[in-house]
């Protein structure tokens, strides 16, 4: 069979890049080894950036209807209650930055959401799919696959985790080291005598790791993860995980009543070397992969998606020249690179959860997609996230939302731009300043200036289409 794009992968990534890809008109097919979604809750942590993103993609209503916030940390010692911890530093909702802290649900069910989302859409997800080599050309891939047909693409993305068979096969190497050498279990479980308000913490006792457990917001289960020695055997069994329970808190072995997912792991943090090759992308897990402290790694990886989903279709069905998809490694393996950096800081304790960990300051003031017109620009640049707000009566997320590029005049005239840019006029708003912001599909400033002088020449360079 032939499609346009082939997604490997159907974690947060492939879906969320299915979706963008599928409300572009883009033919593409996502394709998942295993014979369903994911099924535990490891990356449970949705940072504000990518809560935007879902606002844009046009699930964020029933992320929040299934998950809920971060419970403060109660601190445990010998039975009794010691102390709480606050994980996250404070930080107001305010117009131009509405979701203002992490949204806790589990992987699974926001795999969920998301492949509800791409079947509204009329997308798919092929299962049972296991690819076992490919061959590129000029013109496409080819896939092969242990069962089934083989698939011919014009481009492909590799959404399948950490231990990517695509990038293996391509030969890209993996940059990194081993944040913590200790190995942990994660698992899911039911369990009976602890309250769903807060997170249960069990510091070390002699040669004992840590024990945590927390509720799984939208669920009945909670998370549990424990960490043990450097070089231990890490046992996944039903009893197992009942004797580290009793042996680190004060409840009773026969408390945890079901293990419904559970896995080990070691925190290591990763960046590919190369994010391409060819006609072939590499995209979250598969191009970098995060230690869990700080939440980094799933919204990472959505954002790889939203970045690449936009300029394949701009390729693919706007006629966009094909050296903008040479973009999408120059954007975001840097950021990728700070987002380890990140992850790894807030393992160790060097850095907090907070301003650094919502992800949005990011930005692409560097990239070659990039124009700053102005000689002083003050406060909003070209490349920075465009907030959201008010200009007039219109809600610039909601003039955002959608596969479009938009132009946010503020205090000047309009010039006259294809259809397919959307224009939003206001004599004021604080947030942007008096001026000109071109605002890319993704939500980020491509160009900003006092007139449109140059305006004209950067939307003849076909980017928008």
């Amino acid at each position: 069979m032939n499609t346009d794009v082939l997604v490997v992968g159907a974690g947060p990534t492939g879906l969320a890049l299915g979706i963008d890809l599928a409300r572009r008109g883009v033919d593409a097919l996502v394709v998942e080894k295993a014979d369903r979604l994911f099924p535990g809750s490891r990356g449970k942590g949705l940072q504000p950036r990518t809560m935007e993103v879902f606002d844009d993609l046009g699930v964020l209503d029933a992320i929040l209807a299934v998950g809920g916030t971060y419970p403060v940390h109660m601190v445990w010692q010998d039975g009794e209650r010691v102390g709480e911890h606050r994980m996250f530093d404070p930080a107001e909702a305010t117009e131009d930055s509405p979701y203002n802290a992490p949204w806790m649900v589990p992987q699974w069910r926001t795999q969920e959401v998301l492949c509800a989302r791409l079947e509204e859409l009329g997308g798919r997800v092929s299962f049972g799919r296991e690819v076992v080599g490919f061959e590129q050309d000029a013109d496409g891939v080819t896939v092969r696959f242990a069962a089934g047909e083989d698939v011919r693409a014009r481009y492909v993305v590799a959404a399948d985790g950490g231990r990517s068979v695509v990038r293996r096969t391509l030969g890209i190497g993996m940059t990194g080291e081993t944040v913590d050498p200790n190995p942990l279990l994660v698992a899911d479980v039911r369990i009976t005598g602890l309250d769903r308000d807060n997170w249960h913490v069990f510091p070390p006792r002699g040669e004992s790791g840590y024990l945590a457990i927390c509720p799984l917001a939208g669920t009945e289960d909670f998370q549990v993860v424990a960490q043990f020695p450097e070089g231990t055997k890490v046992d996944l069994s039903l009893d197992a995980v009942r004797a580290v329970v009793a042996a680190r808190s004060h409840l009773a072995a026969d408390s945890v009543t079901e293990v419904r997912w559970a896995s080990d792991f070691r925190p290591r943090a990763a960046l590919a070397d190369r994010f391409r090759c060819g006609r072939i992308f590499l995209a979250g897990d598969a191009a970098h992969v995060h230690s869990p402290a700080g939440g980094q790694g799933l919204n990472t990886s959505v954002q790889d998606a939203y970045n690449l989903g936009w300029k394949l279709g701009a390729v693919l069905r706007g006629g966009a020249p094909a050296g903008l998809l040479d973009t999408y490694e120059e954007e975001r393996r840097p950021i990728a690179a700070q987002m380890l950096g990140i992850s790894t800081g807030v393992h160790r304790g060097e850095v907090r959860r907070g301003e650094a960990t919502r992800q949005l300051g990011l930005g692409y003031r560097d990239s070659s997609l990039t124009e700053e017109t102005r000689t002083a620009p003050s406060g909003l640049r070209a490349g920075d996230r465009a907030p959201d707000g008010k200009l007039g009566d219109v809600r610039l997320f909601d003039a955002f939302r959608g596969p479009h590029w938009t132009l946010v005049a503020v205090g000047v005239g309009a010039p006259e731009l294809p259809e397919s840019v959307r224009v939003v006029t206001g004599e004021e708003q604080p947030s942007y300043g008096k001026g000109l912001f071109l605002v890319r599909p993704d939500g980020y400033v491509g160009w900003a200036g006092e007139d449109a002088s140059t305006l004209v020449s950067y939307v003849g360079r076909g980017v928008t289409r």
